[in-house]
């Protein structure tokens, strides 16, 4: 992965033809870039990030933002019920309750 301004790049080898090549992740617009060498595909990262901003500002429209942290979750309402039940119950806030949970997830993926 690659970081660049908040965008994250996930990069992958294209064996067959001797090339990286990646994507931005963290946006729904479309961003990718590719390089020879790891020099290559790192200013090759930068520079499309860095003209995908210059692109939003000559149109006048804004770039899309890595993640802003909210998101809608749509639940049955008996999981919605069971959800706010066992929150309550850890003295938790609903949001603080869904977020730790993903949180554990992420970390037991990590192993």
């Amino acid at each position: 992965m690659m970081e660049y301004k908040g965008y994250i790049g996930n990069v992958e080898f294209d064996d067959s033809a001797k090339i990286f090549h990646g994507e931005i992740i963290n946006t729904k617009d479309v961003i990718t870039f590719q390089g020879l060498s790891v020099d290559e595909l790192e200013t090759a990262f930068k520079e499309s990030i860095d003209d995908y901003l210059e692109w939003c500002e000559e149109e006048g429209v804004s770039p899309e933002k890595p993640y802003s942290g909210k998101f809608n979750l749509r639940l049955s309402p008996s999981l919605h019920r069971e959800v706010a039940i066992t929150a309550k119950r850890m003295n938790l806030s609903i949001n603080r309750f869904v977020e730790k949970a993903i949180e554990d997830e992420i970390n037991l993926a990590r192993v």
